[in-house]
Order: structure tokens, then C-alpha cells, then sequence
């Protein structure tokens, strides 16, 4: 299937604004730790000493992906229930919400779509503890939040989000380890920065003769790694015209694979943990199929085409990952004969009800 045509002059993948914004990933997690230093050991204290029953996240697009890795964090660090707010409930139906002994955590860019704010303001007139990880520190979210961790990603021109959406990966990492005082996740996240630096710089070149005339792939990860399954989805669609499906490599195998077939395209991210092995073991087999797989892992895989992958704490490595990935994303959109920084019918601040 032939790529789509040129809808203008070829761009200098390295001058986009996408490029010149995702390669500041590292900047805006060192920025975001350094700024907020003080307020997340308020953030950590205050849980402990008021630990929620249950926590809800509230957040649309590459913010709600975020908030998928959030719900894996608290989950498995903490053991509280998280889930992710339906914001028709507030929004439209202004249906009651029961938010007593909870934590509200919204993550947004902008802080202001009407759906978020009205869903935010609900969960606090409940009762709610609201944290808000937000990009715009002037923004109506930014005033409902008990404890506002702004994101200190900067200014963000491009339509699709990157580095917002690192530093938010970023702030979530750090929002649970100051709750759990966990010490292997604390060391990590002081690492972090000048490892996502180095994502930057890694070659994942080797996927574009897959993709540059794909029209459909699958996505895959699991545990920490699902939520950039779910954000690499969205910027293929964003950004390369590229339909893209976001799976778990369990749920995957309960009638998607179905359509798997000779040369089918599908990207795994892999972590270094129980999670990622279900991821590796997912991709083999469809390998196995004929499928053209293109894993993320710190090892190669036999069958695959490896992207190359730093190792590190597992909970951090999808935030590694990712990075490497807009970078693809990018080149990838530029070689299709698109503009990654204007895909057609979007705006960089949308606003729902």
C-alpha cells in the first residue's frame, strides 16, 4: 500500500516542532522533580497521615493515558483502588458524586475544558483531596486543587503532546514514590532525567520500512507499559495518519488476534518484569503468525525487530521508552508526507463539555 501523498513540500524531520519539544522530555521531568520538591513531601505526608480509600483520576487524551499509569503505580505500590472518572456523569447528567475519604488526581495541559473542571469541582464538593498535575499554572484547574504539582513542561506549540506528557508520566512516578517512601523508586526517579536523554538518542530507525506504508498495527504492553501503548496509539493516529489499536498482551489474545496476518504490523513495549514477559511472550507468537514485530526491550528478541531499550527501574523504563518513541513518531510522520506539529481537524487546546 502505497504511503499517502505529500500534502506539501518534505519537512526537515529535525526542525519540527514535535522534535525540538519531545527532546526536552528530560528537562521537563528535571524541572518538574527540582520545582516541585517541597510540595510532593507535603503531597507524601499528607497521604500517609490521610490515606484514601480510593483514588479517581481525571484527565482526556495523552493526560488519560497518563493517568492509566498512575492507576498501575498506586495500585501495585499502595494497594488503593484508582479508576478513571467518567466526566459525563458531572459534565452532563450532574449526577451526585460519593467522593468521601478520596484523592482526586487530574492531569491536564491546559486546565481548562468545561467536562474536567466540572468533574474536578464535583469530586472536591464531595470531599475529595484534589492534586492537580497541570501545564498551566493559570489555569481554572490549577485554582480547585488542594495541591497543585504544576508540570514545568513549558510551552508546548506542537499539536501533539510530548513533553507534557513525560513530565506528567514523570510526576505521577514521583507522586507515588513520596506516598510509598519507596527507595528503589525514589533512586530511579533522580536517574531519570539523564536517561531520558539518552532515549532520545537511541536509533529506532529499523521500524519506519514497517510502518511508512502501514495502514493499521496493533500496540501492545502490559502493567506500567500498557499506558504507552495507549499514548504511542494515539500519536500514530495524531500524527501519521496511522490507525492504531492500544492492547494489553492478555487482552489482545481475547478476539483481536484474530486479524493478525502475514506482514501485520504491531509494536510491543516490553518491561523487565513478570509484566513485560507477557509482552514477550505475545510478541513471539505473533511473530510465529507472520506478523512484522517490532518489540521494545532491553534484549532482542528472537523473531522480533528489536528497538533498542534502556534498563532501569521497570516502573520507569515505559517513560524511556516513550521518549525513544516520539522520536520514531516524528520521522515516521514526516515520512508519510505529514506535519507532525498540524494534523488535520485538531487544536492544540480542546475544550469539552
Amino acid at each position: 500500500m502505497p504511503s499517502p501523498p505529500l500534502a506539501h513540500a518534505p519537512l526537515d524531520a529535525k526542525k519540527t516542532l514535535m522534535f525540538s519539544e519531545a527532546a526536552e522530555g528530560g528537562a521537563a521531568v528535571q524541572r518538574f522533580l527540582s520545582h516541585n520538591k517541597a510540595a510532593l513531601a507535603r503531597l507524601g505526608a499528607h497521604l500517609k497521615a490521610n490515606a484514601p480509600r480510593s483514588v479517581t483520576t481525571v484527565a482526556r487524551g495523552s493526560s488519560d493515558h497518563a493517568a492509566t499509569y498512575g492507576k498501575y503505580l498506586i495500585e501495585t505500590y499502595l494497594g488503593v483502588p484508582t479508576s478513571t472518572a467518567a466526566m459525563s456523569v458531572s459534565s452532563i447528567y450532574a449526577a451526585p458524586v460519593v467522593a468521601e475519604d478520596s484523592l482526586c488526581i487530574a492531569i491536564s495541559q491546559s486546565g481548562r475544558s468545561p467536562d474536567l473542571l466540572a468533574t474536578v469541582e464535583a469530586h472536591r464538593k464531595a470531599g475529595a483531596y484534589v492534586v492537580a498535575l497541570v501545564n498551566d499554572e493559570t489555569s481554572p484547574l490549577a485554582a480547585l486543587a488542594d495541591e497543585l504539582l504544576p508540570l514545568c513542561a513549558g510551552p508546548e506549540k506542537s499539536v501533539a503532546a510530548t513533553k507534557s506528557y513525560i513530565a506528567s508520566l514523570g510526576g505521577l512516578a514521583a507522586i507515588v514514590a513520596a506516598w510509598s517512601g519507596d527507595e528503589a523508586l525514589t533512586d530511579g526517579l533522580r536517574d531519570l532525567p539523564a536517561q531520558l536523554n539518552a532515549a532520545w538518542s537511541l536509533d529506532w530507525s529499523p521500524a519506519l520500512p514497517v510502518l511508512q506504508s502501514a495502514r493499521n498495527l496493533f500496540v501492545i504492553g502490559r502493567g506500567y507499559g500498557f499506558a504507552v501503548a495507549q499514548e504511542a496509539a494515539l500519536k500514530l493516529k495524531e500524527t501519521c495518519a496511522l490507525h492504531a489499536e492500544a492492547f494489553s498482551s492478555a487482552e489482545v489474545k481475547h478476539g483481536p488476534m484474530a486479524i493478525i496476518n502475514d506482514g501485520f504490523p504491531i509494536i510491543g513495549f516490553a518491561t523487565s518484569d513478570v509484566a513485560g514477559d507477557g509482552v514477550r511472550e505475545a510478541a513471539q507468537e505473533f511473530a510465529s503468525r507472520g506478523a512484522s514485530v517490532l518489540l521494545a526491550n532491553v534484549e532482542a528478541v528472537s523473531g522480533t525487530t528489536p528497538l533498542p531499550a534502556l534498563a532501569s527501574h521497570p516502573a520507569l523504563e515505559p517513560i524511556l521508552q516513550i521518549q525513544s518513541f516520539y522520536c520514531l513518531a516524528n520521522s515516521l510522520s514526516v515520512a508519510r508526507g505529514l506535519d507532525p506539529d498540524t494534523p488535520p481537524h485538531l487544536n492544540k487546546v480542546t475544550k469539552t463539555v
